[in-house]
């Protein structure tokens, strides 16, 4: 029996268009004009609703096993179904123990069981000392790699130097898999911190100032070397500095497979407005000058970045020392699952960009970096039905109850956003509607 989604907005691969989606079983079957929606099919009227691909986010830190009191399976997912979400990729850090061999990998798989609401896959580790586990690694079925130029916050994942690195990518260039680059190198920082030694730290400006654009600038530039003489898949996360834009467009003019995303906090908050002492806005890379976001969203525009995700990075609220309000002291990171895409709408609407922008950012693109676009991130005949209904007109206040995730703490509490998610669907089922979840999980690992 098939379902019938009818919407003057449904967004496709060949633009958005009226008409209805039909869903039969776990696929779509097709996307039609109501005259052609079979007799026998049960109808769900959308209305003025608009229809998008469940979102694919490609940068979230689960953090399960071994710090679920952070965050864990069941509530990250829950988070993302509710945030229109249908497919996370889990990175290896932040958990115990790191997903940097495959025994790693296994536990990871063995939490996970039974856990997850949305579809979840592995990224794994490329760290100091594990050239000899990248091949094994992917051949156990994580979609890529993920390294650290520069201490992650972390002790059991350490960073990668150079010649570590280089030690390693032959390996990951010959598994065909992308490697995500945290790009910051310690030497601007470490210089920026040592004249910042006697500033105040419940400063903003204090911490902007530690993570200089340089730390990120250079990183990058030795990333398109390496890329260059390697020919293995970059991929940049968290692009936070504008100053890097230029660079990464002749890299890619030049025909090396480079990749970049950004994230919602950079491209909705700006330095100037941060308070002292709001440390739930600490992030690394940090959040930059409003002419830099301005110059990111340019980087949208011109396809210079490709995706917007989350990395959305949770922790228990002490960590993010509100009591002091040192910057220093602070846990590095935000959690946005189940907000990033009204936030992204609030700004699309605000700067001009469409839906169809917004799904190639969210959906699309990190699919394809992930390699499972034959899974998720479209909407089209053949394809899982994984969608979400999106109230493009509604606002909302954001409050803790609307945040999912295991600490309901945010730097988006009291905003105002434009957009909100009504149900999501995960391969033909609510795994969200209406502010309810199933009474148990049907998510399911992906693999490539």
């Amino acid at each position: 029996m098939a379902h019938a989604f009818i919407s003057k907005q449904i967004v496709t691969p060949q633009g958005t268009q009226p008409g209805a989606l039909l869903v039969e079983g776990e696929r779509v079957r097709a996307i039609c004009r109501p005259s052609e929606i079979p007799a026998d099919a049960i109808m769900h009227d959308c209305d003025n609703d608009s229809l998008l691909p469940g979102l694919v986010d490609t940068h979230v830190h689960i953090n399960q096993p071994g710090r679920t009191q952070w965050e864990g399976f069941r509530t990250a997912t829950q988070a993302a179904a509710a945030g229109g979400y249908t497919t996370l990729v889990d990175m290896p850090l932040n958990c115990l123990p790191e997903t940097t061999t495959v025994v790693a990998l296994e536990e990871k798989r063995a939490a996970a069981q039974g856990e997850c609401f949305v579809d979840w896959a592995p990224w794994g580790g490329a760290v100091a000392d594990n050239q000899g586990h990248i091949l094994p690694l992917a051949h156990a079925g994580v979609l890529g790699f993920k390294c650290f130029l520069i201490y992650p916050g972390c002790d059991g994942f350490t960073m990668i130097d150079q010649h570590q690195l280089e030690a390693a990518l032959p390996f990951i260039a010959e598994s065909g898999l992308p490697l995500l680059v945290h790009a910051e190198l310690a030497g601007p920082i470490d210089a920026a911190t040592d004249e910042l030694r006697n500033a105040d730290w419940r400063s903003y400006s204090t911490y902007l100032a530690s993570r200089p654009d340089q730390a990120e600038l250079v990183a990058i530039r030795l990333m398109i070397r390496l890329c260059r003489q390697y020919r293995f898949r970059l991929h940049i996360v968290h692009l936070s500095t504008s100053l890097a834009l230029e660079d990464l467009r002749a890299a890619r003019a030049e025909g090396l497979p480079i990749t970049v995303e950004t994230c919602p906090h950079y491209l909705h908050f700006a330095a100037e407005e941060i308070a002292d002492g709001a440390t739930l806005l600490k992030c690394a890379p940090p959040i930059r000058s409003k002419e830099n976001q301005r110059q990111l969203w340019h980087g949208l525009r011109d396809g210079i970045i490709d995706m917007v995700v989350t990395d959305h990075s949770p922790c228990p609220p002490a960590m993010k020392r509100e009591d002091t309000g040192r910057f220093d002291l602070a846990w590095g990171g935000i959690a946005s699952l189940s907000l990033a895409l009204p936030i992204i709408h609030t700004e699309c609407c605000r700067r001009g960009f469409t839906l169809d922008d917004l799904v190639c950012w969210m959906c699309s693109a990190p699919a394809a970096l992930a390699g499972i676009s034959h899974r998720a991130g479209v909407l089209e005949a053949g394809r899982d039905a994984n969608f979400v209904i999106f109230d493009t007109d509604a606002e909302f206040t954001v409050t803790a109850d609307k945040l999912h995730y295991r600490h309901a703490i945010s730097p988006y509490l009291n905003e105002k956003l434009h957009g909100a998610v009504k149900a999501t669907y995960l391969r033909g089922e609510a795994v969200y509607r209406e502010g309810r979840f199933p009474s148990k999980p049907f998510g399911r690992e992906l693999t490539l």
